[in-house]
Parts: structure tokens; sequence; C-alpha cells
């Protein structure tokens, strides 16, 4: 689950990492109403999800409250593009905040280094927009730190790092509190990643998070559920809201420009069985994971998600049972393919593992008959795509 910005900054408050003022808005009225009664000098932050945003245009500055009106309107509707975004991505939403006096920017965040198994800190002096020329210019400059969970983070971690990153001098009171902060973000919500870019020093001395990036694993929201709300911001477009209705993350569904639907619960199965259709000579239309459990209800929802594209000519189902009982996905797909008003394409089911004799009980008595191994499946996948097409 990626955050908007302003979700981000909110989570950063209440672990007491200091940003700026301002104000989530959905409209330009609401902007200006907002700068009409806070004067002063305001930036126009567009709430998406893509990187680049400010290069694309997504950022403009407004020192009152007609200019906050006019560029909001210029902003919200418009679709951002870049070199990293080509398909762009459509403002819905706008962060008004106040413009701060940057004396230096510097770059931190936490991320799962999963070769070390730990979570590792990486800070450099080289913060801002283009912090991925400095990842691969001079990959030197970018300082890191591995934190041992079962110690957690100390303060000396962030000093550490400041001195070994030659942060500039007005950086190394706050960092230890906001390396702090971030930990304690990362650990709590279940974070992949927590970035600060960029973390600004003012002329008047004070360290603050001017942006903020995290990314979250979908299976630690139960412990707050308060922040299920946010998870219906996320889809920035058609696909992906479907994929949320459906009861999916972001991160289980993305559509490919393939013609075999897939249907498989692990992301490493999901690609796998891409790379089985590949091989067999033809092309995934998607990747979708229905995760560890999945129950009857979400694989047909999948499955109707997945034929919905018109361009799928046969579908490729692969499932490995451990959590996953094989006869709930085939209650599911029997479910799925007694639907009047589905679209039915030539259909190809591998089911192994839990309950998997009880599973193909169950597709036996509808009809289906499923294959033993994956690249069986994903040959025959081909073979049936090929012929609706012919």
């Amino acid at each position: 689950m990626k955050l908007m910005e302003w979700q981000g900054k909110e989570l950063f408050r209440r672990a007491g990492i200091p940003t700026p003022r301002g104000e989530f808005v959905r409209g330009a009225e609401d902007a200006a109403a907002f700068v009409a009664a806070n004067p002063g000098s305001w930036v126009l932050k567009s709430q998406v999800l893509m990187g680049g945003r400010g290069k694309a245009g997504g950022i403009k500055f407004a020192d009152d409250a007609d200019q906050a009106r006019a560029l909001a309107s210029e902003l919200i509707g418009k679709v951002l593009q870049n070199e990293q975004n080509p398909e762009g991505e459509r403002v819905g939403a706008l962060l008004v905040e106040e413009k701060v006096a940057i004396e230096s920017e510097a770059y931190v965040s936490i991320a799962i280094d999963r070769a070390a198994k730990k979570p590792v800190v990486m800070l450099t002096a080289q913060g801002g927009m283009d912090v991925e020329e400095v990842a691969a210019h001079d990959p030197s400059a970018i300082v890191k730190y591995h934190i041992d969970p079962a110690i957690g983070f100390s303060p000396f971690i962030a000093r550490d790092l400041a001195f070994s990153g030659k942060l500039p001098a007005g950086f190394l009171k706050a960092l230890p509190a906001v390396v702090g902060g971030l930990y304690r973000v990362f650990m709590e919500y279940g974070a992949n990643l927590v970035e600060i870019n960029p973390l600004v020093l003012t002329k008047s001395g004070a360290v603050i998070a001017s942006d903020a990036k995290v990314e979250l694993d979908d299976n630690g929201l139960f412990r707050h559920p308060e922040l299920q709300a946010w998870k219906n911001d996320g889809p920035v477009d058609d696909d992906q809201a479907a994929a949320v209705a459906t009861g999916l993350g972001l991160s289980n569904y993305a559509k490919l420009d393939g013609d075999i639907g897939v249907i498989a619960n692990g992301a490493g199965l999901g690609m796998g069985t891409m790379d089985a259709i590949r091989s067999a000579g033809g092309s995934a239309a998607n990747f979708l994971d229905i995760g560890g459990g999945a129950r009857a209800e979400l694989v047909k929802k999948s499955y109707s998600l997945v034929v919905s594209d018109p361009r799928v000519k046969a579908m490729f189902i692969n499932i490995f049972g451990g959590i996953t009982r094989g006869d709930q996905v085939a209650e599911g797909i029997v479910e799925a393919l007694a639907g009047d008003d589905l679209r039915r394409v030539p259909l190809v089911v591998r089911l192994t593992g839990t309950n998997e004799k009880e599973g193909r009980a169950i597709l036996a008595a509808a009809g289906m008959n499923p294959v033993e191994t994956m690249d069986e499946g994903a040959r025959r996948a081909v073979e049936m795509a090929k012929a609706a097409g012919a």
C-alpha cells in the first residue's frame, strides 16, 4: 500500500517528525479558502504516487487566494507525465503547504535489505529531485547502517550517519530524533519503505520533512484499521480501482499487454507463471496474486476482474496450496463460471497442495480436468489463446 505525501506526513507527525504546516484539499475553492485564511507563501503539491512530479509540472507556488484558486484549477484533473512515468497519472487532490526557506537539503530513508534480513538506513547530503542520479553516478555519497531489529534504533546511529555522510552541522542536533521517528513509523506500521526527500535545513535552523514517501505492507494493516480508509485513496486509474474493489492490494494486480489471463497465489508463483507462458510462446495479460488463504469469493471476483479485459483469450489459474485451500479455490472457480453475466474464456487450472484432492473433485464434477505441472498448464493456455484468436 503506497501512501500519498499527505498521508505519509500524517504518520510522520504521529512519530514526532516535524513537517511544514499544510492542508489537504480536493478542490480549487478549498485551496483558495485555506490560503485566504492563512496569508503567506504556499506550495501547491499534486498528490500522486508517481515520482518526479516536480519536473512534470505538478508543483506550483501561490502567494494569495486568487493565485491559489487559478493554479489549483490548473493542477486538479491534469495528467502528469515524465520519462519515469510515460503513461502518466491524473491529479485528484493537492497538499497546500507553507513555503520554507531552504538552507540545505539531505535525503534519508529506511528500507528492507532482504539479503541482510534487516532494516537499512540510507542517508546522503545530496538530497532533492536528482537523488536518483546520485545513486547512479556517485554511490559513495550514500551512507548506510543496518539496524538489528532485536536491538532497535539508538541515537548514535544517526550521529554516525551524519558524520559519515558529511551533513552540514545544522542537521546534527535534530537528526537522531528524525531517524528515530522514521524507525518508529517503519516498525509500528509494518512499512517496506519510509523516505524523506528532501529533509530540509531551513535558514532559521529548523530541520523538517519537506516530503514523504511511505510504502506499507498490506499484511500488517489489520493492526491499524484506521488506515483502511486511506487504501481507497490509493488507486490512480480504473484498473487499480477495480482491483481494490475486488479486495486486492494495489501491488497484487497489474495489467500487461498479453492475451492470457493469470491468477496465482503468491507473487513468486505469479511471476513464474508469466515466465512459463512466455517460454511456451505466449504472453500474460496481467499479473494477479490472490495471496495466501484466498477464499472462494475472492477467487470469483478475481476471475471476473481478469476476464473483464476483452483482450484475454484464455485463462491460467495456478494454485499451490499452503495456507490457501484447494477446495476453496475450486469452489470460487465453479461459482465464477456459474455467473450468467460473466464473459467466459478457455480455462486451464493447476491445483496442488492443501486439499488438492477435494479441489480436483469439485472441478471434475463441474467438467474441468486440472493439469499436473505449471509448464503443461502454460503450454495448454497458449494453445487455447492461439485457437481462440484464429
